[in-house]
């Protein structure tokens, strides 16, 4: 058996069979790309991607703003699919589908099949009035209609937004006003644990009182839904009337090419904006080089697409690269607890790259679900989301990887729009827990409150400094403000300010959790404030906060300290109408694990809720300086309530 790792000591290293085939194997390029980074995202520029015409400028800083690749021209649909069409990649598969239920009929796609659709779809969208600026909203579950959408609309340079189908109609709603959508892509329904989901329904009553015009509708589970004349159209019945070639707009370099909201400290989410060149740069070069991407690889991402994840490592990387990936339409334990494992062994699957939650639900199950299957053909593990505990780490290593693969645990944000931290496969270390160095060509440090850097094992704040990567974030849809404050007032407009915490451990970036007001549950960002949001609008309650408490598989789920009129008293019926309440604004995701009733919150003599002090509480912490709490009495009060709550 091919070992592609060795192990010394507490690190783990690229054999010489993995650094025989990596694309990097040497480490001077972390010193190459450093010396002068522009030059460096200049010379991958030229190499990956297709330029209609080259750019004037490579590199321009007006801080805290920043553009790349001035005055090129160039098309995100025409990179990911023509370039391929006239060469042997044409008849390769470039979309593996898995439905939720097993024994349901799966689906192939050619890159020349994925090719045909995009373009009569990208026809038929123009047909329905959408021109280049205009913003398209995207509903779809896992289904390949749904990479379909993002590149018929790159095609003819309209905007997509893609919204997470477990998100309910307010959060849609909230999510097409902010962006002005005229169209709207949706699906009749889809699957989940054998379960059908109603996702018209859902679409119909988030477009009352839109912008939405024209809305359409793949037909995924052939359930009964409300088909309103003249607005609603069959995805199929439009593609069938419309042209195989739709020619691809040209497309600046700094045009947007996608919104995508993402929860931020307050309740509205940020919308974020990502420009099309540096992009595209970014996603392939780091799906490329992170996950060794070559020519017989089968890379499959567990994200959906309505993440960062899914959109540059479910669609814009895989595809700029030819390379074969597959999607799962639901769960990883679905019917059965080995249903991730059985689908790496009936396709082969060489990538796999996934979530830390999924990791932990999956390792509880045991080893012998995975055990039972053959998965000598995975050679890379990837991770993503949120910090990796050492026990998950070595489950994966071990167990999923036989102690063969390289772990890349990446990264990244969905303002960076691609990975920037993590170990080359050709390159390591893997070290369990530690994300490892800056991507080649970006900069990244730990600083303290004052701006240091942070000595070795030392606490401090992640950030990044310039010349900033070309796949970041261009500002936040109409929210200049929002966008300075966000990102670049803790340490000024040249240090971009992550959110994140990190240290440095034997020279190497160790990630340790968010420093701002958002959770990571499973993975996904939410924020506190837009479930304090939901929960505030019943009628009996006054306010509330929201932090996140350690869970086991999850990494942290909401809990909710609740102050009630002092007329209500607390009961199970409140505790369920609060928790649908957060449902129908936000989710199942944001659903609170755990409601406590309270009298007081800790807060500042301005009146700001000290969700620090809640977080220590909860993770038994030192609570830290208490002085500047306008009511230090309650904490203790909020101590014993915890421990009579066994938390």
């Amino acid at each position: 058996m091919v070992k592609w790792v060795v192990k010394k000591g507490k690190f783990y290293f690229p054999s010489k069979e993995m650094k025989k085939i990596a694309f990097v194997k040497n480490e001077k390029i972390y010193k190459e790309a450093g010396e002068n980074p522009i030059k460096f995202w200049e010379k991958l520029a030229r190499e990956g991607i297709s330029w209609f015409k080259t750019w004037k400028k490579t590199y321009v800083e007006k801080p805290p703003y920043f553009k790349w690749f001035v005055g090129g021209k160039l098309n995100a649909s025409y990179n990911c699919l023509d370039r391929h069409i006239n060469t042997w990649r044409k008849n390769k598969i470039a979309i593996i589908w898995e439905p939720d239920i097993p024994n349901e009929k799966n689906r192939i796609l050619s890159y020349y099949d994925l090719y045909r659709e995009v373009n009569r779809f990208a026809n038929a969208l123009r047909e329905l009035g959408v021109k280049k600026g205009d913003r398209v909203t995207i509903y779809l579950p896992m289904i390949p209609e749904i990479q379909i959408s993002m590149l018929a609309c790159a095609r003819i340079g309209a905007i997509h937004s893609v919204v997470f189908s477990a998100f309910s109609p307010n959060a849609l709603k909230t999510r097409i006003l902010d962006a002005e959508s005229k169209v709207l892509i949706t699906a009749d329904g889809y699957y989940r644990r054998g379960k059908l989901i109603n996702l018209k329904q859902s679409a119909d009553e988030a477009i009352e009182g839109t912008s939405i015009e024209k809305v359409v509708v793949v037909k995924r589970a052939s359930n009964e839904i409300n088909m309103k004349e003249g607005r609603d159209f069959w995805y199929d019945e439009i593609i069938k009337k419309s042209k195989n070639y739709c020619k691809p707009e040209i497309i600046d370099s700094e045009d947007v090419l996608f919104i995508l909201y993402s929860s931020g400290t307050t309740g509205k989410p940020k919308a974020i904006v990502h420009t099309t060149g540096g992009y595209l740069v970014q996603a392939y070069w780091t799906a490329k080089w992170n996950f060794d991407l070559h020519d017989e690889d089968i890379f499959w991402c567990t994200s959906d697409l309505g993440w960062i994840t899914g959109h540059t490592y479910v669609c814009y990387g895989p595809f700029l690269n030819g390379t074969t990936i597959l999607m799962h339409e639901s769960v990883p334990d679905y019917p059965q607890p080995d249903r991730w494992w059985e689908i790496i062994e009936k396709y082969g699957v060489t990538i796999f790259y996934t979530a830390p939650t999924a990791i932990r639900m999956l390792m509880k199950y045991g080893d012998e679900w995975v055990k039972k299957h053959d998965l000598s053909s995975l050679r890379i593990l990837g991770s993503v989301g949120e910090p990796v505990d050492k026990d998950a780490w070595l489950w994966y290593f071990n167990v999923v990887g036989n102690g063969r693969c390289p772990i890349i645990d990446t990264w990244w944000q969905t303002e960076t729009g691609g990975n920037l931290i993590n170990a080359l496969p050709g390159i390591g270390p893997f070290i369990p827990t530690v994300a490892g160095r800056a991507f080649p060509g970006t900069r990244a440090s730990v600083l303290d409150e004052k701006g240091k850097p942070v000595k070795e094992g030392e606490r401090g704040s992640l950030v990044l400094l310039p010349p900033f990567s070309p796949g970041m974030l261009r500002g936040l849809w109409k929210d200049e403000k929002r966008y300075i404050e966000t990102y670049w007032s803790k340490y000024g407009n040249r240090i971009y300010y992550t959110g994140d915490g990190a240290l440095i451990e034997n020279g190497f970036i160790k990630i340790t959790g968010r420093e701002d007001d958002v959770l990571k549950v499973a993975g996904h960002r939410l924020a506190n404030a837009e479930i304090e949001d939901a929960i505030n609008r019943h009628k009996d309650v006054i306010e509330s906060a929201v932090i996140g408490m350690p869970d086991p598989i999850k990494g942290e789920v909401p809990l909710a300290l609740v102050i009630l009129r002092k007329d209500v008293t607390p009961n199970e019926q409140l505790t369920n109408e609060l928790i649908k309440l957060v449902e129908k604004e936000i989710g199942p995701i944001a659903r609170p694990a755990k409601i406590i009733y309270v009298d007081d919150l800790p807060k500042t003599r301005s009146g700001k809720i000290m969700r620090r002090i809640l977080k220590r509480l909860i993770k038994k912490e030192d609570l830290g300086d208490l002085s500047t709490l306008a009511n230090p009495e309650c904490v203790e009060k909020l101590k014993e309530i915890l421990v009579s709550q066994n938390l």
